[in-house]
């Protein structure tokens, strides 16, 4: 006799994250969102590094930039224009976007997210 109970649902993935960014995308954690749609969110950094920081993070659980292959250029690409417009949303003519990959380049948060900074001039080289 064949077992006819369904399968199990596939787990969501934010709920495999534990990192802060996770519990964001879960509404465990409240964010000033300036920007959502169902490939990323974006909101205010809550320790911003110049007048205008936000992050955009993907929903996905992607650990860095160095984790990504392949099958994440469609996302890379959409965090990048989503970054884009939320500097035009922020009256930014100018903005710097910063990925951090790995703990000796500064990430802290290991779920990748896209740092636009902007509202001040920003110098070079930037650390």
């Amino acid at each position: 006799m064949a077992d006819s109970a369904a399968p199990a649902p596939a787990p969501d993935p934010a709920e495999a994250n534990p990192t802060i960014f996770g519990r964001i995308l879960r509404g465990e954690i409240p964010c000033d969102q300036v920007y959502a749609d169902e490939r990323c969110l974006a909101f205010r950094d809550v320790h911003p590094q110049a007048p205008v920081h936000i992050l955009v993070i993907p929903r996905e659980h992607l650990v860095s930039l160095a984790e990504a292959s392949p099958e994440h250029a469609a996302l890379l690409g959409h965090l990048l224009l989503v970054a884009a417009q939320v500097a035009r949303q922020e009256g930014l003519e100018g903005f710097r976007t910063v990925i951090n990959s790995g703990a000796e380049a500064g990430q802290t948060v290991f779920h990748l997210h896209v740092h636009v900074l902007g509202g001040r001039p920003l110098a070079w080289p930037p650390g």
